[in-house]
């Protein structure tokens, strides 16, 4: 006699199970834009290679001793592999219960995130869900409440310093939903079908008597460019599933491992002509430093992380001879590049990022300090900066700086840790000091041009004299600066830094002693 009645059973049940929370409500969920979390885990990793944990788990219904019919718990979790690559996936299914919390059964999430930790491999959330919000309705069938507390917060803690998180938001996420999507260390959302919220607006309109829509309340364009709460903005969700495997594939699996090298045919001796012209003699003229990244870095290999958010600094992962690399660079086109208050932010996150997980840091400068002004103030820039001047010297991977134009006051003095080999390599363009000469000149000799009878004339015969001396030629004369280099040595120089930064990773790596927050 065998088993096979009970392996029958065993397929029923799955069947039952995939039926989500039935046609009606998967049709809406198509209405809506949006694909069922089964349709996500499919399209999501390589074909055939997903293993689901837990698909038997749901409420049942029973005729006798028989199933009848079972509502599957609202989360899909389980292994599949990216690529070929490994990772854990944790699902809500909105079609259950909106996908909140208090649906899951069993706290299949906690489990899918211990899965990751104890695995050492990528933890991937697609969130379409919210946190206890159903809570107020089965109060009617518990007969009771409970005191709040967040579940899987010890296991999501050591999560973020151990392995790679990535969340993504594929529809209205509110309370712990939200949440899960920020402890991560990347995260997207597409454009229109993905929000994000404390609360949603029933809650907003019945706590503090303010009607909005969602879409103004959590929408993409808010949390990728205003807040910062979200990474990247997509069009899609087969485009938050590319942009998921492209972050994944510079990082490795684990804090454990070093990040993995690919195979590229851009050579490392590439020297771009147009790099000697880029940058304009007129210090008032712009130019386009994604420009500089794409004739420096491996071709097509950078990706940018929270383009929209604090702007004046671009942040990406790249490689160089095809080994992953992270970068930095300041862009003169908001702001002027100057730092503010969301750009630190965002770089204190990143570097810690990079940190976290062995990544070399690249640093392209032309900053010419903190914002100023009255908004900069109120922002708090300098505390916020103070952060990111901390993360600098706290990090303790491989640094390199090369020099674009300008270097000013606090915030340019952290391009670089300078209690280590601060290396840098700046171009015949770059131009330092503790202000730029435009402002410094007021500071520096109000009193003479309050005095003069043409303070204008005085002015620029002060600024023709300083000028004189500020040339990078004086600064590299007293070592002040190491390297002055032709920019189109940038590719070749760099490149071979990448692979002496390689060489000195530990060959044992492992977790920081100071662990990533979000």
């Amino acid at each position: 006699m065998s088993w096979k009645p009970e392996v029958d059973e065993l397929r029923r049940r799955a069947e039952l199970a995939a039926q989500l929370g039935g046609s009606e409500r998967v049709d809406r969920q198509h209405a809506a834009g949006r694909m069922t979390v089964r349709e996500r885990v499919e399209r999501l990793f390589d074909p055939g290679s997903f293993h689901e944990t837990g698909a038997l788990a749901g409420v049942p219904s029973y005729e006798g001793q028989r199933l009848t019919a079972i509502r599957p718990a609202n989360f899909v979790l389980g292994t599949g592999r990216l690529d070929g690559h490994r990772a854990v996936v944790g699902g809500d299914d909105f079609t259950v219960r909106g996908g909140a919390a208090d649906g899951a059964v069993g706290f299949k999430f906690t489990y899918a995130e211990r899965m990751a930790l104890e695995l050492r491999v990528p933890m991937i959330r697609l969130i379409d869900g919210t946190g206890g919000g159903g809570s107020v309705k089965s109060l009617d069938q518990t007969k009771r409440t409970y005191v709040p507390f967040n579940p899987g917060m010890e296991v999501m803690t050591e999560l973020l310093s151990t392995v790679p998180v990535v969340s993504a938001a594929l529809g209205p996420v509110a309370g712990l939903g939200a949440a899960r999507v920020v402890f991560s260390h990347f995260s997207v959302m597409p454009r229109g079908t993905g929000q994000v919220f404390v609360a949603g607006p029933p809650v907003v309109r019945r706590g503090i008597g303010q009607e909005i829509e969602k879409e103004d309340l959590g929408g993409s364009h808010i949390h990728t460019q205003v807040s910062g709460v979200v990474d990247n903005e997509v069009e899609s969700e087969l485009e938050a599933f590319e942009q998921i495997r492209r972050f994944l594939s510079y990082l490795p699996p684990s804090v454990y491992e070093l990040p993995p090298l690919q195979s590229t045919d851009d050579p490392s001796d590439r020297r771009e002509e147009e790099l000697l012209s880029i940058v304009p003699r007129d210090r008032r003229q712009l130019y386009n430093m994604r420009r500089i990244l794409q004739l420096v870095l491996d071709r097509g290999s950078f990706f940018e992380i929270a383009p929209g958010y604090g702007r004046a600094l671009i942040t990406g992962l790249a490689r160089l001879s095809g080994r992953p690399v992270a970068v930095l660079a300041n862009d003169p086109n908001h702001l002027g590049g100057a730092i503010d208050a969301a750009a630190s932010e965002k770089m204190s996150r990143f570097i810690d990022l990079c940190d976290t997980f062995h990544l070399p840091l690249l640093n392209f400068v032309d900053n010419p300090g903190f914002l100023i002004g009255v908004a900069a103030e109120r922002a708090g820039t300098i505390r916020k900066g103070a952060r990111a001047i901390f993360a600098v010297y706290q990090a303790t991977i491989p640094w390199c700086s090369v020099i674009v134009r300008r270097v000013f006051g606090v915030a340019g003095a952290a391009h670089g840790n300078h209690r280590r080999l601060n290396l840098r390599y700046a171009w015949p363009s770059g131009e330092w000091g503790s202000l730029p000469l435009a402002g410094g000149i007021e500071a520096a000799y109000k009193r003479e041009l309050a005095a003069a009878e043409d303070p204008e004339s005085l002015h620029r015969e002060i600024e023709a004299r300083l000028s004189s001396v500020s040339s990078p030629f004086r600064t590299a004369e007293a070592f002040g600066i190491e390297e002055i280099i032709d920019p189109r040595d940038t590719r070749p120089l760099l490149c071979e830094w990448i692979a002496s930064a390689y060489r000195t990773l530990p060959s044992r790596p492992g977790p920081k002693q100071r662990g990533m927050r979000p």
